[in-house]
């Protein structure tokens, strides 16, 4: 496959990416217990990573809720949206690098997964200075991995078994 037509490829497919991040949030809001902890925009940011590659997987994560805050008020901007923003565009950038250099899925995942949370602790700290507003340990760990548990344990059994079904079939290298 020539450069270009790659080049259009990986836009495509990160274009669908980012409209399945966009929606994917309407669906689980129905699951009202559980629907925000299954972290829904998270999983086309990771697909994207693994199909597309870091760098596409990183502007889809940055821009996916920002965007969708701005096509529909949510997630709120302020502190929401930003540090989704940065720990989406961790979680393409790190999954996409570390899949690249070979490493298996699973680790590229697990690794990507905490270096995210970081990242997300790390502006929303930023965040509170600023606004002067409190973030505490506790809520860290509350809003990085004990809420977040239902999502993770969703994405590590969800994103292997489409990546490697994508592979499988012959539709991803």
């Amino acid at each position: 496959m020539t450069n270009e037509k790659h080049n259009i490829k990986n836009l495509t497919l990160a274009a669908l990416c980012l409209a399945i991040a966009l929606l994917l949030p309407f669906l689980t809001a129905q699951i009202q217990t559980i629907g925000n902890m299954l972290c829904p925009m998270h999983i086309p940011i990771f697909l994207c990573a693994y199909i597309c590659g870091w760098k596409w997987a990183s502007a889809v994560g940055f821009v996916a809720p920002l965007l969708r805050y701005f096509l529909f008020g949510m997630p709120p901007l302020m502190p929401t949206g930003w540090a989704m923003a940065f720990e989406l565009l961790t979680y393409g950038l790190v999954a996409g690098l570390l899949y690249k250099k070979t490493i298996n899925i699973y680790v590229s995942l697990i690794i990507s997964m905490i270096a995210g949370r970081v990242v997300w602790g790390v502006v929303r700290l930023i965040i509170a200075g600023v606004v002067s507003t409190p973030f505490t340990w506790q809520m860290f760990i509350g809003g990085a991995v004990l809420e977040a548990i239902p999502g993770i344990i969703l994405h590590i059994i969800l994103i292997p078994v489409i990546v490697l079904a994508l592979k499988k079939t012959k539709l991803i290298a």
